[in-house]
């Protein structure tokens, strides 16, 4: 195996499928990029309308290669029996072989049995330096991303931490409890000293003022994606430098920023979040 175009799969060589993901507008790793076409410039691929197939493997002598595809169909069902715990043997036809890159892009946690060890190819075998995945041993824009996708992986878990009162006014708590009006008033000016912080209330807000202008003028092809939540909601995900938002169309949304680190942010429906969410879902893609 060598090299970078369809013809660097040898058809008598064998690729030791470990695990597949999808590149596609609506679904790729979200650590590689804020959208699909910076994803894709990751791995030095155009972004094909259709997207690619990544099948992340060992040769037999225990290289990392990453095979990309473009059958998109042929992944997706292979992801869909692994995640039900059916085998599926996934073996690309040669002829849809987009290219084979050395390494991988992602992190893999297992590796081939009866091979030597995980390794990158030589570079006798490749022309150009192997992939390897982002760097998330400190905070920034790959492992927010990571976190993002945490949330809406985890959504209920997440959701539970944070109770409706995190987003009572003063005057609600006064109305539902009077004689604790004192004492609401007071918690709430604290609060909204904390607020008022630049890293705090600024960065939400700025957030929301870039994902509002999304609807008006389309960003980049992946940065706002719409998948399946239970009843008639939907799990927004959008992207923007230097921030990742996660919601529910019919409930709260968490934001992420790379000045936070390490800090999710919860944004209450309130007034505005509600359409904002529904502008945002009718211009999302969504998986086919």
């Amino acid at each position: 195996m060598a090299g970078t175009d369809e013809e660097a799969v040898a058809a008598d060589e064998a690729l030791y499928v470990l695990t597949a993901v999808l590149l596609t507008p609506a679904q790729f790793p979200s650590v590689l990029g804020d959208d699909y076409p910076e994803a894709c410039a990751a791995l030095e691929l155009a972004p094909r309308v259709d997207g690619y197939g990544l099948v992340l493997g060992q040769d037999g002598d225990g290289a990392r290669w990453t095979v990309v595809i473009d059958d998109v169909s042929l992944v997706a069902v292979a992801i869909a029996s692994w995640d039900c715990g059916m085998e599926y043997d996934l073996s690309p036809d040669e002829r849809t072989v987009v290219a084979a890159l050395p390494g991988w892009p992602l992190a893999v946690a297992v590796a081939a049995p009866n091979v030597p060890a995980p390794h990158d190819p030589g570079p006798e075998l490749a022309d150009r330096a192997a992939l390897a995945p982002p760097d998330t041993s400190t905070w920034g824009p790959a492992q927010r991303r990571l976190g993002a996708d945490e949330i809406a992986l985890r959504w209920a878990v997440w959701r539970e931490q944070i109770s409706n009162d995190h987003f009572r006014t003063p005057a609600a708590a006064a109305a539902e409890a009077p004689e604790e009006a004192a004492e609401a008033a007071e918690a709430a000016e604290a609060a909204e000293a904390a607020e008022a912080a630049p890293k705090g209330h600024l960065g939400i807000r700025r957030v929301l003022t870039e994902a509002r202008a999304y609807v008006d003028t389309p960003p980049p092809l992946g940065r706002v994606r719409s998948s399946f939540a239970p009843g008639d909601a939907r799990t927004l995900r959008a992207d923007g430098p230097g921030w990742s938002l996660v919601a529910r169309t019919d409930d709260i949304a968490f934001v992420l920023l790379d000045e936070e680190p390490g800090e999710v942010l919860p944004v209450g429906r309130g007034p505005e979040l509600p359409s904002l969410l529904e502008a945002l879902d009718k211009m999302a893609v969504r998986p086919l």
